[in-house]
This record gives structure tokens, sequence and C-alpha cells, in this order.
């Protein structure tokens, strides 16, 4: 394995909780010029706020309608002033960067195993 840092137990990847959501909305962070702050249709009433480092890499109009992987129960973030209630996930490999996306059309809410 390259760039391995170290390995976790199947117990430790199995407390994530990874989902499929819409990004509904994307608005710049008023107190950050390299983060996005996005609001996700998670399949739930109510909907989710996240906090992403990707403004560089994608405009907000890119991001409304996209569909995204995320980690639902990471403890909030306090980030500039903005609360993020997870993590969007995305590839990264130098100065590219991907946000994940299912090849097929999932719902909202769908757990990612």
């Amino acid at each position: 394995m390259e760039n391995a840092t170290s390995t976790i137990s199947y117990n430790d990847f199995a407390k994530l909780d990874i989902r499929v959501g819409t990004i509904i909305e994307a608005k710049p962070h008023p107190n950050a010029d390299k983060l996005v702050v996005l609001k996700i249709d998670e399949g739930k009433p109510e909907q989710r706020q996240l906090v992403a480092g990707i403004k560089k890499y994608y405009t907000e109009e890119e991001l409304v309608g996209k569909k995204i992987v995320f980690i639902a129960n990471l403890e909030p973030k306090e980030l500039r002033g903005k609360l993020s209630h997870g993590m969007i996930l995305a590839a990264v490999e130098g100065d590219k960067v991907a946000v994940l996306t299912p090849d097929k059309d999932m719902p909202n809410g769908a757990k990612v195993q």
C-alpha cells in the first residue's frame, strides 16, 4: 500500500456513518476565502449544514444539485463562525480536488458501506 499512514480495525471503520446527499444550496463563507457553506438534503425533513474547503475548485453553481458522499456522524465543528455538521468527502492529489459522487442514482440518506 502506498501512502498508508496506519491501519484501522473494521470496528473503527464501522463507526463512520457515510451517507449520500444532494447539495441544495452553496454560499461563500462570509469569514473565509477558501470555505463554502453548503445545505444538504439528506433524505430527512431537516437539512444539514456542512462547511467545506472547496471554494477554489468549485463554483456555487457547480455544487448546487450535485449528489455527494459525506460523513454524517462527525461531531459538529465551528469553522470561522459557521457550524459544520459533517464532512463532504473528496479526492485530493496535488492541486486537483474532486468531490466524491455515487456513480448511480441513489436516494438521499442512502448509507455507504
